[in-house]
Parts: structure tokens; C-alpha cells; sequence
């Protein structure tokens, strides 16, 4: 019954401190759309709609990246680092 207590301040705060690189592939995704935005104006002969598919790409993978290398620090986190630990 906890879950249905908290703010909403309280439940982001718990939710970065289970998983820290949410936020970091959030502001990956955002990056990649600012970026995308400024340069919209310079892609010279290209079709908007091949410009804005690429755009999309640049940004799934800076956000599959970063997913990538949150799953990587769990395992290690949970698997190399606490090896002589028995989380049971």
C-alpha cells in the first residue's frame, strides 16, 4: 500500500535511485531531437520525411544504448561485484 502513498516527487526519486540510467536515455532522446530540430534547416536536398527517419534512428539508438549499458551495470552491479555475497 506504500506505491498509492507517495508523491509523485517521492516515486520519480525511487524509481531513478532502482534504475539511474532512465534518466540518462531520456536526456539522450531529447539530445538527439534538439539536435535534429537545429539542423532540420541545413539537410540540403534531402526529403524531409528520409531526414526525420533518420532522426528517429539517431534517436532509439541513443536511448537502446544507454538501456544497453544499464543492463550491463546491473549484471556487473548484482553478478561481479557481489560474488562473495549471497543476496538470498
Amino acid at each position: 500500500m506504500d506505491h498509492y502513498e507517495e508523491s509523485q516527487g517521492s516515486k520519480l526519486s525511487r524509481k531513478i535511485a532502482e534504475n539511474p540510467f532512465m534518466p540518462v536515455g531520456i536526456l539522450g532522446l531529447i539530445g538527439a531531437c534538439a539536435y535534429g530540430a537545429y539542423q532540420f534547416k541545413n539537410r540540403g536536398k534531402m526529403s524531409t520525411s528520409v531526414y526525420l527517419m533518420q532522426l528517429r534512428v539517431g534517436a532509439q539508438g541513443a536511448v537502446v544504448g544507454t538501456l544497453t549499458l544499464g543492463v550491463a551495470y546491473t549484471i556487473l552491479r548484482d553478478h561481479v561485484f557481489n560474488k562473495g555475497k549471497d543476496s538470498t
